[in-house]
């Protein structure tokens, strides 16, 4: 077993400079490797009709990213705790190019398409080695607001919604090479610039023994429970919701992909929000305010109200409580996790967030194909994250480390 390092010993003082350039070269490898994760969905409108997709086989293509992300934040993230995020942020960052350009030779294909989307889900997997590594240059009382800012990342999502369908009507491959070169040009700066707190600790145990370590521990699930309501709807509008407002609200490709953009803003700009709240008031008290929000407007559109001005307001304010949520929950797991466990237990959490996001685009899509109508997966959201409202207020305000 590991001890805890010195960063979880500290209760307060004010972090070094390394911490904050950690965070900031974090963060945007955070979010290109998540517009890289993210960049069949923007496009899922153009590949579904050149390859004459019913609805579900088309939310079946932006799942699969989703799927292979989440789960391989598992094993990234045990593997973080064991050789650190100096050297899995660069070579997974490198790694990403490679389905990155692969998109262009298999686009005229569903077989292919499905096989580069289990690729590309690597990018997906930055999550659980930017987690441990802000965790252990911040002392508790600025980690809430670090966090959330490296949840910021997830913005990466807004980058490729609003600017991947742009980028194709100036050519159908620039997306995927423009990506391509800011993932090499970021695998080499992070090399250089990534540090791991000099007094981490390297568990010596195996990879196996670690994880199942952290699959022991309850909070691990719970935590896990809260991430797949507010990461995972964050992750599923990120998605669907182009095709979503594509399908229902009959918008362009490029009409879709902004507002999809915007949604996804919305929850980049709330997610420090929700880590700085945590850091005054108790995270599961935020999280519980957070998710009372998506419950009450996921009812809303469940009617199918306009999109101006009642729609587009349901789907910012949900916005807004996934995004608080995810920060909330994330400054929950450094108050209740073991520090010498973060990165495992950040892996298992983060893929149960991910895998929040893969189920609800197939449930859309299954629904609309077999109702023509997209309102008992709005009802369903809401009961969700009315379930998830009541255990955070009910069981994690008295949650402690184990």
């Amino acid at each position: 077993m590991t001890t805890p390092s010195a960063p979880a010993q500290q209760t307060s003082g004010r972090p070094p400079a390394a911490a904050y350039r950690n965070l900031v070269v974090a963060t945007i490898g955070f979010a290109l490797t998540f517009w890289a994760w993210n960049l069949i969905a923007p496009l899922a409108g153009v590949f579904g009709s050149d390859l004459k997709l019913s609805s579900f086989a088309q939310s079946f293509l932006v799942a699969v990213p989703v799927l292979v992300g989440s789960l391989g934040r598992i094993p990234v993230g045990a593997l973080t705790d064991r050789y650190g995020a100096r050297l899995l942020f660069p070579l997974i960052s490198a790694l990403t190019i490679i389905p990155v350009l692969l998109v262009i030779p298999a686009r005229h294909s569903f077989a292919a398409m499905l096989a580069v989307g289990f690729l590309l889900g690597l990018g997906g997997t930055t999550f659980a080695i930017g987690i441990p590594l802000v965790n252990s240059w911040f002392p508790p009382a600025h980690r809430g607001l670090a966090l959330g800012v490296f949840g910021m990342g997830m913005g990466g999502v807004a980058l490729s919604g609003y600017f991947t369908p742009r980028m194709a009507k100036h050519g159908e491959n620039l997306p995927f090479l423009v990506v391509a070169v800011a993932l090499a040009v970021y695998a080499v700066l992070a090399a250089v610039l990534i540090t791991d707190h000099p007094d981490r600790k390297i568990p010596t145990t195996s990879l196996g023994k670690r994880l199942g370590a952290a699959g022991k521990l309850r909070v691990t699930w719970e935590l896990s429970a809260l991430y797949a309501i507010g990461f995972g709807g964050i992750v599923a509008f990120g998605v669907y919701l182009p095709t979503y407002l594509k399908t229902w609200y009959e918008l362009s490709p490029t009409e879709a992909g902004t507002k999809a953009a915007g949604f996804a803003l919305v929850t980049v700009i709330f997610r420090p929000v929700g880590g700085w709240l945590s850091d005054r008031i108790h995270p599961a008290t935020v999280t519980t305010w957070a998710l009372a929000v998506v419950a009450l407007f996921a009812i809303v559109q469940a009617f199918d109200p306009a999109l101006n001005p009642m729609g587009t307001i349901c789907f910012l304010l949900m916005a807004a409580g996934l995004g608080t949520a995810s920060g909330s929950v994330f400054a929950l797991v450094s108050q209740v996790t073991p520090q010498p466990q973060v990165g495992s237990v950040t892996g298992i959490v983060g893929a149960m967030g991910g895998l929040g996001g893969f189920v609800p685009p197939l449930v859309m899509g299954g629904i609309y194909s077999a109702k023509n109508s997209y309102s008992i997966g709005f009802m369903l959201l809401s009961d969700l994250a009315l379930a998830g409202c009541v255990y955070a207020y009910g069981r994690m305000r008295s949650a402690k480390a184990e």
